[in-house]
């Protein structure tokens, strides 16, 4: 089954949400990644598209908002470990992005999400049953680009979706939102989280990584340092954006603070708080569904304890792991570019 089927409109093509000047100094590396970049774009578009314009819409829509490339351009930096003008990398890369946007579609309408990049998000532009369909198609379309890829590829992207899913549904069962009666919970715990974050974060950058030195011709010890790097920095980049949601402002970051304790989802500042004070005031407000006004003072306890500041050196711990990951690849300017990238993720959580 094919689905690469263009509409009669001709697609826009979003531009790269990567700041020119990573790019060109990318390029004065001789890390050259833009033009992978690009034809990712043209991929994405030409891969979902359906003679049916309205699942031709739906699928592109979320592509079409743009959004940072994060995972395709891991694989377009990883693919420097070997050789980085093989084509196959460029199909790898879709791939990523599309069982990522895929995993967007499904995610807001878990999170009952009315906007996604600055837009009304897929269930709130139509309803959730069409979001839910335009993801399962994303993913369908993913699974028809990675056959041609061979089968290895596509048992890599299979067992990651089985982590991711694990991941999200353990997330789920830890949350304190409304759950049916019938579902098991389970106590959220740090060890918990950190499942959590494996599985639904980490297990799709990991997988970047490895798709990126594999098909670019590195050796197999290569190719599992790179997969190592890409967990722990997946492990990091989550880690740093749950400090976010708790320490930046809406202006600073785009984000709404206090997300996460709206929806009942206990991350590692509010597992480290509740750890040093079990019985205080914020155990007492996270007992219950919160008021804005909650959030709000939730967020404030937060912020005035160390949580934060304990939060992020275990987010440093992640980042020191990926650096040592890189060791065997010596010392290559895509090395010092993935290091830099790693360390990208303390420096946002600040």
């Amino acid at each position: 089954m094919r689905f690469r089927r263009r509409a009669a409109a001709e697609p826009r093509i979003a531009r790269l949400a990567i700041p020119g000047p990573v790019l060109d100094e990318l390029e004065a590396r001789g890390l050259p990644v833009a033009g992978l970049l690009e034809a990712v774009e043209h991929r994405l578009h030409e891969q979902v598209g359906s003679s049916h314009a309205f699942v031709d819409e739906a699928a592109r829509y979320l592509i079409s908002a743009g959004g940072k490339r994060f995972r395709p351009l891991l694989v377009a930096l990883t693919g420097h470990l070997g050789d980085p003008t093989r084509p196959e990398l460029v199909d790898a890369a879709a791939i990523v992005e599309l069982v990522h946007l895929a995993t967007l579609y499904h995610d807001d309408v878990i999170d009952e999400a009315p906007a996604r990049r600055g837009t009304p998000s897929a269930n709130h532009r139509w309803d959730n049953t069409v979001a839910i369909l335009t993801g399962d198609y994303l993913f369908a379309c993913a699974s028809d680009l990675s056959a041609a890829l061979g089968v290895e590829v596509t048992r890599i992207m299979a067992r990651t979706l089985a982590r991711l899913c694990e991941g999200q549904i353990r997330e789920v069962q830890g949350s304190f939102g409304a759950l049916p009666p019938d579902v098991p919970t389970v106590t959220p715990t740090l060890e918990h989280y950190l499942e959590v974050v494996s599985g639904k974060t980490a297990s799709l950058i990991e997988t970047s990584c490895r798709y990126g030195a594999m098909l670019s011709g590195a050796d197999p010890d290569g190719v599992d340092a790179a997969a190592r790097y890409g967990w722990n920095v997946g492990m990091a980049f989550q880690l740093s954006d749950d400090v976010l949601d708790i320490a930046s402002d809406h202006e600073d970051s785009g984000k709404t603070p206090g997300t996460d304790l709206r929806e009942g989802v206990r991350t590692l500042p509010v597992l480290y708080a509740l750890q040093a004070d079990p019985d205080g005031e914020l155990a007492a407000l996270l007992a219950g569904q919160l008021s804005d006004a909650e959030v709000a003072r939730a967020i404030a306890l937060l912020r005035a304890g160390d949580a934060l500041d304990r939060s992020r050196e275990h987010a440093a711990r992640y980042v020191r792991a990926a650096t040592e990951a890189l060791t065997p690849f010596g010392e290559r300017p895509v090395v010092s570019a993935l290091t830099r990238l790693a360390d990208y993720a303390l420096d946002r959580a600040g």
